[in-house]
């Protein structure tokens, strides 16, 4: 059984938080790389491009690992990866060509393992709530961020769904456009591709530079 804590121990309770650059400030707030976050949207409406983006900033900070399980090293993946642009992060960041969730456990366990880990997509890792909750639970000092399909405005999914109400961050991402709900504050709309979201019919607004 784990010990109750005082109110002194609340007060004194202390943890590491980021701010990310790029506008992700304002859409995130001041940010605990623990737990869980989710990010879902239609196909080819910027939720790729937003995670990437997202690992990028964070790589910044800390190390940053991006499960490809739908594409692996694919060469639309390759460009999109061009295109975010990772040359000043690259010793913060890796790819994992589709990676399984106990090959990937076993990846974590390791000393100085990735402090991230974007999964690309829930849908295909094949979990079911138990054992994300289970995987969440293993790798507390972690922060597992799962890029969702979507049904209409919802991530696609029993299991997605419950993962979005655990959230410390969620985000949908329509026509370039990231709309967060963050547990950190922020929570202001972030355009993930100016000339996209423009042919959506956004307005311009924050963007990552």
């Amino acid at each position: 059984m784990k010990r109750a804590l005082t109110i002194t121990d609340i007060r004194n309770y202390k943890t590491k938080t980021y701010l990310l650059d790029g506008g992700l400030d304002l859409a995130l707030g001041e940010v605990e790389l623990t737990g869980s976050w989710i990010v879902w949207g239609g196909s080819a409406n910027g939720k790729t491009r937003f995670a990437l983006q997202l690992a990028k900033a964070l790589a910044k900070h800390v190390r940053v690992a991006y499960d490809s399980l739908e594409e692996g090293l694919s060469l639309s993946m390759q460009h999109a990866i061009e295109d975010v642009g990772f040359a000043d992060v690259k010793r913060n960041f890796i790819l994992l060509d589709g990676e399984g969730i106990d090959e990937l456990k076993e990846r974590l366990r390791k000393q100085r393992s990735p402090k991230v880990v974007i999964i690309d997509s829930l849908q295909y890792t094949g979990l079911t709530y138990t054992e994300y909750k289970a995987l969440r639970d293993e790798f507390r000092s972690k922060l597992f961020i799962f890029i969702s399909h979507a049904e209409g405005h919802n991530p696609k999914g029993a299991v997605a769904n419950s993962v979005k109400y655990d959230a410390f961050v969620k985000v949908y991402v329509e026509g370039y456009r990231a709309y967060p709900q963050s547990r950190y504050g922020g929570n202001v709309p972030y355009t993930v591709w100016p000339e996209g979201a423009a042919k959506y019919g956004h307005t311009p607004i924050n963007t990552i530079q």
